[in-house]
């Protein structure tokens, strides 16, 4: 399942240095606009303690997480919609995300550059804000001027509900609010919105660096920002990123713990990030587990039995029959599988069961 989040703010607000610390990829790092150029890819192991309490248990031969695609893409500046600095290629980077992950520069620090010369995280969430609405309105105002007359004066139903769709995103557009802010009820409208892949309908957290002080309590710039995320429904996560790449520096578990505990951490920024992100495409995880493998597998939240088979292998999915489920608080503890089944605590479930996160699945099937 190849989706992806995408890294984006100002340029030298820490969006590579951050992206260093996610996937061990050395993005270049410099004090200077336009650092990064091509959008850097990485694949990041999704942090689950589940699986190594399963691994414990079942003494696999390997162990298989699962991952999620992050993305550095290059910094943006005021006009990019119009094609200034990388505009345009910023914007169709964007457009081949599934998510948006919006760093902020909430710390003081008079030997980085900011490009406007002042710390004001919500200016330069605003700028941003900003580019990405007008991209999204030259592409309703385009799309309007297709269906508008046809809606209006024929007996069309499919123009007029297009039409109804682009309106009401025009409306909120233009009123400064992302098309994130927007909902519809009829499955018809929702399934054309999603194909209209507008910039500000992709699901955004707000990243705000801040400096190792304000690591666990934030600052006056992430209060800011808290309240600006309340009023779009936006999620907001604190982490310092030059705390970070020291983080990755330590060689052993014990060592990053250790460290964590001494700035007053019980979890890395980088694994609250991950697992932010993960749940931010929506995605949950349903695990496999004997001698052979210990797995995790993605699946979108709510998706049913036969579609999860589905991830392993499509004949999984096509030869359907049922699936066993083992939750995983039974497991861990009854400590096995034979010792589940003993108890009765493994399900039997067919094609209408909605998988549930963390469930340990066995499916049968017949090709």
């Amino acid at each position: 399942m190849a989706l992806k989040c995408g890294i984006v703010g100002l340029p030298n607000v820490g969006k590579s240095t951050l992206f260093n610390c996610l996937s061990n990829a050395k993005a270049q790092s410099a004090n200077f606009p336009f650092c990064t150029i091509e959008p850097n890819v990485g694949v990041i192991t999704v942090p689950d303690e589940r699986l190594n309490k399963l691994a414990e248990l079942c003494n696999p031969q390997r162990v298989i997480p699962t991952t999620v695609e992050i993305v550095d893409i290059a910094g943006l500046v005021k006009g990019a919609s119009k094609g200034e600095g990388l505009g345009n290629k910023f914007l169709a980077n964007i457009r081949e995300t599934d998510a948006i992950l919006h760093v902020l520069r909430c710390f003081d620090d008079d030997n980085i550059t900011h490009v406007d010369g002042t710390i004001d995280p919500i200016r330069d969430k605003e700028i941003i804000d900003y580019e990405l609405q007008l991209k999204d309105l030259e592409s309703i105002d385009s799309r309007i001027a297709k269906v508008q007359k046809q809606a209006q004066t024929g007996g069309d139903k499919v123009a007029k509900m297009q039409y109804e769709v682009l309106r009401q995103y025009k409306e909120a557009l233009e009123q400064g609010l992302p098309a994130r802010t927007v909902s519809f009820d009829g499955k018809d409208e929702q399934r054309y919105a999603r194909d209209l892949f507008l910039l500000t309908n992709k699901p955004v957290m707000y990243v705000c660096n801040v400096d190792d002080d304000s690591a666990v309590a934030g600052n006056k710039y992430v209060d800011a920002v808290r309240e600006a995320a309340d009023k779009e429904g936006a999620e907001v996560l604190i982490i310092a990123a030059k705390t970070e790449s020291e983080i990755a520096e330590f060689d052993t578990f014990e060592e990053r713990q250790m460290f964590l505990n001494e700035i007053g951490l019980e979890e890395s920024g980088v694994n609250r990030l991950i697992k932010k992100a993960y749940s931010l495409l929506n995605l949950e995880t349903f695990l496999t587990a004997g001698s052979d493998e210990v797995r995790a597998w993605t699946y979108r939240k709510g998706s049913k039995a036969p579609q999860c088979a589905g991830v392993i292998h499509t004949d999984f999915e096509r030869g359907f029959i049922r699936a066993e489920v083992i939750k995983y608080d039974d497991f861990v503890a009854l400590g096995s599988e034979a010792a589940v089944k003993a108890a009765g605590k493994m399900s039997v479930e067919g094609k209408e069961y909605v998988v549930q996160d963390g469930d340990i699945m066995h499916f049968l099937f017949n090709v």
